[in-house]
């Protein structure tokens, strides 16, 4: 009788394996190749395993599988026109698949992942350059309603104190003229009479 098949899975395994390669370069054990990365008279060597340079970067892929022959114990790849930092934050990505760097240096690193054509590098940076762009819009856009709001309360403020003051204009050309006023007078100049006093009667 046969039994059905079940799935042996670790989700740990994959950060496992890549937390045992980072400390194993960290230490140079096992490592069998040697990156020199030179950079306006800036230089640094960088050791590290052929076998995750050429998973994470057809660049490295297409190098080792292209080389003759060794150069002795480890292979050497001289890489110019890449800064000293960036590389190393790149080998820090490929081997953790993380890395911190400032923000003005992401666009620095999209173009060294699509360089040693990474693209999980190239993926991630995209993606934060993405957010980077949306959370600037939407600062503006805030900016923007927060303006337009102000002009329009400053506009609704002005708007209802207009109608106010003419109300008042118009009230005032329209009060009744007290008696005595001059306004009450005839034109001529001159007072009224009074009136005629009715004779009494005996």
């Amino acid at each position: 009788m046969e039994s059905n098949a079940v799935l042996l899975e670790s989700k740990s395994s994959p950060i496992n394996l890549l937390n045992e390669m980072h400390q194993l370069r960290l230490l140079g054990h096992l490592c069998d190749v040697t990156v020199s990365v030179e950079y306006q008279g800036v230089r640094a060597e960088f050791v590290a395993h052929k076998a995750v340079l050429a998973a994470t970067s057809k660049f490295f892929k297409e190098v080792f599988l292209n080389e003759k022959g060794m150069d002795g114990p480890r292979t050497n790849v001289f890489l110019n026109e890449v800064q000293v930092a960036d590389f190393a934050s790149f080998l820090e990505f490929v081997y953790t698949a993380r890395v911190e760097v400032e923000e003005d240096r992401v666009q620095r690193m999209l173009e060294i992942a699509e360089k040693l054509k990474c693209l999980d590098l190239s993926e991630t940076c995209f993606q934060l350059k993405k957010q980077m762009l949306e959370s600037v819009l939407l600062e503006l856009q805030n900016f923007s309603e927060s303006q337009t709001s102000e002009e329009e309360s400053t506009a609704q403020a002005s708007v209802l104190l207009e109608p106010k003051a003419v109300a008042e204009a118009g009230h005032a050309d329209c009060a009744l003229d007290p008696p005595g006023s001059p306004a009450a007078r005839p034109s001529n100049g001159m007072a009224p009479e009074p009136p005629a006093a009715k004779p009494k009667e005996k």
